[in-house]
């Protein structure tokens, strides 16, 4: 940030602080990137509106580097958990480090639906949902088929619908890479400046990542949509929509996460809100929760490229431990 000043003189108060916090963040060299091509200016203009400046400044985290960082129990390459009311990072391992993430990144994907849908509005799907990736997640649509955006949310969060994720970027944008510059510009507003996505599904690809601190960030905005909280934190969830041919037709999707669905046990004291898993070769195996204390106060905790699933909930469940220790 040292040099970054001997460039520029900030246009703000609210751009020294969001500075500040990008510093303190360990993202200076971000800015300093930022600068360099060209994007700065934009940047700080946009800040100096308002429109981006709040994100850094208002009810955040901050990762200083003080905080604990050192724990046998947590294998997976990155992991964090952050207590959302008091903004205290209470545990942080490679926060800051560029990963792929797998199906959280559909949490973006809600996120953009719940800002801009109408959750009862009935779509279409087109052939966007036909997914042939050997492995890929799907909720089982068919082009032609007609569900509610709040429906498609539910196979986007649930059983992990690739298929879904496609079906809402459309609707929301036109194609998928408009959509992907949607989720990129709204990454951005958050101050997520080390996030980049091309897709609204996580789908490999080599210019597609985030940190677990800009997961964070994307999930606390989804938090503030009580319909956001209604979707994760169900265990099943029964669709009845109309087939290609407008004949009724049902479906029954269930959650991924495990805490929900009675595989994993919570620490006493811990309540389980809700998540979002994610799995590919290349991020390894993912999760984001959502979970509230006895005082109904409200963390977030992120775990990034466990070797595998018992070693990913295993992680989790000794970092969310940390809330009532």
């Amino acid at each position: 940030m040292t040099g970054l000043k001997k460039r520029r003189v900030f246009l703000s108060a609210a751009l020294s602080c969001m500075c500040l916090m990008m510093a303190a963040c360990g993202k200076s060299g971000q800015a300093e990137t930022l600068y360099e091509n060209g994007r700065m200016e934009s940047f700080l203009e946009e800040s100096s509106s308002g429109e981006r400046a709040p994100a850094f400044a208002n009810d955040l985290c901050v990762v200083t580097g003080a905080e604990p960082s050192s724990d046998s129990g947590v294998k997976a390459e990155a992991a964090a958990l952050f207590s959302v009311g008091d903004r205290q990072v209470l545990f942080q391992k490679n926060p800051f480090e560029r990963m792929n993430p797998a199906s959280i990144t559909k949490i973006m994907t809600a996120l953009i639906a719940l800002q801009d849908g109408d959750l009862q509005k009935e779509i279409t799907v087109g052939k966007e949902t036909v997914i042939t990736e050997a492995g890929a997640s799907l909720c089982h649509i068919n082009p032609g088929e007609t569900l509610t955006l709040e429906q498609l949310l539910y196979g986007l969060m649930l059983p992990s619908g690739n298929d879904a994720a496609a079906a809402i970027a459309v609707y929301e944008a036109g194609n998928l890479e408009a959509f992907a510059d949607k989720m990129n510009e709204t990454a951005w507003k958050l101050g997520a400046t080390d996030t980049h996505f091309v897709n609204p599904h996580g789908l490999t690809n080599p210019e597609h990542y985030t940190t677990a601190y800009d997961l964070y960030l994307i999930f606390n905005e989804c938090l503030k949509y009580p319909e956001f909280r209604t979707i994760i934190g169900s265990t099943e969830y029964e669709a009845d929509y109309k087939d290609a041919n407008g004949v009724a037709k049902s479906q029954k999707w269930e959650s991924s996460n495990q805490y929900l669905t009675g595989k994993q046990q919570t620490p006493d004291g811990v309540t389980v809100l809700g998540g979002k898993t994610g799995t590919t070769q290349a991020a390894g195996y993912c999760l984001i929760l959502g979970c509230e204390d006895d005082q109904k106060q409200d963390y977030i905790s992120v775990v990034m490229k466990a070797s595998n699933r018992p070693e990913l909930y295993g992680n989790m469940t000794n970092i969310i431990q940390k809330i009532v220790k």
